[in-house]
């Protein structure tokens, strides 16, 4: 195998090989030679250092051809090695009792910090930090919640949660605020909520009463219909049968 340093443009090259988890055996580039980490790998060290076209041909790889792969690699990986994603943050609370949670998902890479901050310093009792977990597309999300059980509702806006990504200066600032979580809703938001119900309702009323009424007068046609039909009947029976 080989790494390389793109900053200082470092290099190296390397073949080791480990038996049951443990060091057996490595090449060293500066002195061509084998290196035996255990006593039964001398013998195969003894015999690799004596197969010089072996060691010439492994070292023009380990030098030359490995560096080539790898930055070739590196160049087609490099804009999605590279890139980074932002996160949207959301602030959650299942309960007005429960622990706040700020949840960022969709950044990457995986390198990054969520915390919670009270007047500008970073918190680190009563709060819990998740996992970093994969998304489906690739990308990340992680949470950290905040006990604020003890905290009146005036200092909330004391609270912040900052997330942080691995390659972006700008950190993503959120402020602690009940109408941004998912168990305070906006006065607004529910009164549009109510005028909708309210007129679902009375559309419904309106069918049903609509409904009944031309039901009613249908049965009153029908009947109406009936009973003349009823009435010609006997008139026309008189007529062809007289009564003597």
């Amino acid at each position: 195998g080989c790494e390389w340093d793109d900053e200082t443009n470092e290099f190296k090259g390397y073949a080791q090989y480990s038996y049951n988890g443990e060091d057996f055996i490595s090449f060293d580039l500066q002195t061509e030679q084998w290196i035996a980490a255990k006593q039964q790998a001398v013998r195969i060290k003894q015999k690799w250092d004596q197969d010089r076209a072996d060691i010439a041909g492994r070292k023009f790889v380990l030098t030359q051809t490995c560096r080539e792969w790898l930055k070739k690699y590196l160049s087609y990986g490099r804009s999605s090695l590279m890139r980074t994603e932002r996160p949207s943050v959301s602030l959650l609370q299942k309960t007005p009792s429960s622990p706040v949670s700020c949840h960022a998902t969709g950044f990457y890479p995986d390198r990054a910090a969520l915390f919670w901050r009270k007047d500008g310093e970073e918190l680190y009792e009563d709060v819990d930090l998740g996992e970093i977990l994969p998304n489906h597309d690739g990308t990340f999300q992680m949470r950290v919640d905040l006990n604020l059980s003890s905290v009146p509702a005036e200092d909330w806006r004391r609270y912040d949660c900052v997330f942080q990504l691995s390659g972006v200066d700008e950190d993503i600032v959120t402020k602690l605020d009940k109408t941004r979580t998912n168990t305070e809703k906006p006065a607004d938001s529910t009164f549009i909520i109510i005028i909708i119900a309210v007129a679902v309702l009375v559309v419904i009323i309106a069918a049903v009463v609509g409904f009944k009424v031309y039901r009613k007068r249908n049965v009153s046609a029908q009947r109406s219909s009936s009973s003349s039909a009823s009435t010609d009947g006997s008139e026309l029976s008189e007529e062809l049968n007289p009564k003597p």
